[in-house]
């Protein structure tokens, strides 16, 4: 409680999912959190009312991603509102979506969309965020496991693959700054978004037998990993990939 007392926090896709419960996490430990949406504005404002009636302190902020422009309007957007502070201490970029298509099925829109969305939004958000990172900042990315074997979504894994490859080298680039770069990889997570499969109980036996703790993670679990980069405790590591899977690699060998 309170080890992010004083900082501020941009959590992307903020307002939904391991989104949401990374925002409430980092306002549980003492953070200014702007919570980021794309469309449902709804939906993030839920969200900052929740942390506000925990104690904390939030304030929602708009901008499609995955389109021309993104990153600056997203920042433009943070600057415009009156809660923002000149420095954002964490960056955790949590937007995207899982596009399901195999190779044969990927033409070269989707894949553009995939990636502009997963990839592209990310490496742009911290190139024009990175005037507000102070040094000794943190920016933690949430991308995939690069273990595991997806072809159905063939086009996200890729995308999710270069943001994990970005966050090795730019923790080599932003070392002289003491910023740490890090990425963290979740599972089969008990989401708005995969409730509907979720729901049918062949599929969440499925799901729980990959894990070999025997069922689906949550999403204040990948939070709590997110919180601990985002932390002070987290601050001789850097570049690296924490699989917050639950041993979903394991149950396959």
């Amino acid at each position: 409680m309170g080890v992010l007392k004083g900082k501020t926090a941009l959590v992307t896709g903020g307002s939904r999912g391991i989104g949401r419960a990374v925002s409430e996490r980092l306002a549980r430990d003492g953070a200014l959190v702007a919570v980021h949406y794309g469309r449902n504005e709804a939906a993030a404002e839920e969200a900052v009312a929740a942390i506000g009636a925990a104690g904390g302190r939030a304030f929602a902020i708009g901008a499609e991603l995955g389109v021309p422009g993104d990153a600056q309007a997203l920042w433009a957007a943070y600057g415009a509102h009156p809660l923002h502070t000149d420095t954002v201490d964490v960056l955790v970029n949590n937007a995207g979506a899982a596009t399901f298509a195999g190779l044969a099925d990927t033409d070269e829109d989707t894949y553009d969309r995939v990636h502009a969305l997963n990839a592209k939004a990310p490496f742009f958000v911290i190139k024009h965020g990175l005037a507000r990172l102070p040094d000794g900042g943190r920016i933690v990315n949430v991308t995939g496991t690069p273990d595991i074997a997806l072809p159905a979504i063939l086009a996200t894994i890729a995308a999710k693959g270069a943001v994990n490859a970005l966050t090795r080298s730019l923790a080599a680039e932003l070392a002289p700054r003491g910023i740490t770069v890090n990425s963290v990889g979740p599972g089969i997570t008990d989401t708005d978004l995969n409730a509907g499969w979720l729901a049918d109980p062949a599929a969440r036996a499925h799901a729980c037998a990959r894990s070999v703790f025997g069922r689906v993670g949550t999403a204040e679990e990948v939070a709590d990993v997110v919180a601990f980069l985002a932390s002070a405790d987290s601050r001789w590591v850097t570049g690296q990939h924490l699989d917050a899977t639950g041993g979903l690699q394991l149950s396959l060998l």
